[in-house]
């Protein structure tokens, strides 16, 4: 039967190594950082603004965020460094026409592609899903692959 004290326990059985690290499934990540905002994290919604650090916001967050100036209040992390509403930049999305997520309703009894992106790049046809770089162009707002900036070279609008 065992532990009946006719038993001697082993090093390894009593003494309890280092705990392992959890690692955070970065498919998982990278699809956060581009269907949440990173302020409130809360589904992005249009108008959706970025900074000069590539991270995307929903505006009423980040005008909420600039209002809210209480003593009680800790600047988030996250928006730090956006101290007015010119430090950011209202970005120009072309929607994916292969993405239903919003038009269909969401009962929990169909399965969710979350592998496809509600955005693409207008040029190329890049899904905006994390796997890919995408750019923007602060004069403009309008949101490019870097594939698609490489194969422009140019510095302006294609618009």
């Amino acid at each position: 039967m065992g532990c009946d004290g006719g038993t001697i326990p082993k090093r390894h059985e009593l003494v309890k190594g280092p705990r392992k690290v959890e690692k955070v499934d970065k498919n998982a990540e990278l699809m956060a950082r581009w269907n949440y905002c990173a302020l409130s994290q809360e589904k992005l919604s249009r108008p959706i603004v970025a900074c000069e650090l590539g991270r995307l916001y929903n505006k009423d967050a980040i005008i909420e965020f600039l209002l809210d100036k209480s003593a009680d209040k800790t600047p988030m992390e996250a928006a730090s460094h956006i101290k007015s509403i010119k430090n950011v930049t209202e970005l120009k999305l072309a929607d994916n026409p292969a993405w239903s997520g919003d038009r269909e309703s969401i009962k929990g009894d169909k399965y969710d592609d979350i592998q496809s992106a509600r955005f693409i790049c207008p040029v190329v046809g890049l899904e905006m899903n994390g796997r890919h770089r995408f750019c923007f162009l602060r004069n403009c707002g309008c949101v490019f692959s870097e594939r698609a900036l490489k194969e422009i070279k140019a510095e302006l609008c294609h618009k």
